[in-house]
């Protein structure tokens, strides 16, 4: 079992007020960070390392501070680097349950979590449980096919 990781665009709305130096080296960063969170996560969805990494750990694979880190993301992004981890973590999230192959706990286990602080993590960001989740995508699958 397999899951790739879709690379999701970032926009980039304060370009024109950079000098293109500075902009051109700080889209660097931020494709850097993308390509290395992006890694990450589909070697924690696929087993292949068991602990998340941190701001700073990624910060450090790129040879920069880690609050430059931040502060280059939220600049050319507008948002913060913990929103991007939240927001891959949530996406293989949704692609597991849809998948129906492991428990909602195996899930959990695998993406780093706690089960109960899964739970928790997933509700606040989709307003459903991950069996709720998982219950409306399957039944929504079952009325794909009887159509």
């Amino acid at each position: 079992m397999s899951f790739i990781v879709a690379e999701i665009p970032y926009m980039m709305e304060t370009e024109m007020q950079m000098p293109k130096k500075i902009s051109a080296r700080q889209n660097e960063i931020t494709a850097d960070f993308f390509k290395e969170l992006d890694k990450h996560i589909s070697d924690i969805a696929n087993g292949r390392v068991d602990t998340m990494f941190e701001i700073n750990e990624i910060a450090n694979i790129l040879n920069i501070h880690p609050r430059h880190l931040t502060n280059t993301i939220k600049l050319t992004t507008g948002k913060h680097p913990c929103f991007y981890f939240e927001e891959r973590i949530l996406m293989v999230a949704k692609q597991m349950l849809s998948e129906n192959r492991m428990s909602i706990a195996s899930i959990a286990k695998l993406l780093t979590y706690d089960p109960s602080n899964f739970t928790k993590f997933f509700k606040r960001y989709t307003g459903q449980t991950p069996k709720q989740f998982r219950e409306e995508a399957l039944s929504k699958k079952t009325e794909h096919f009887t159509i």
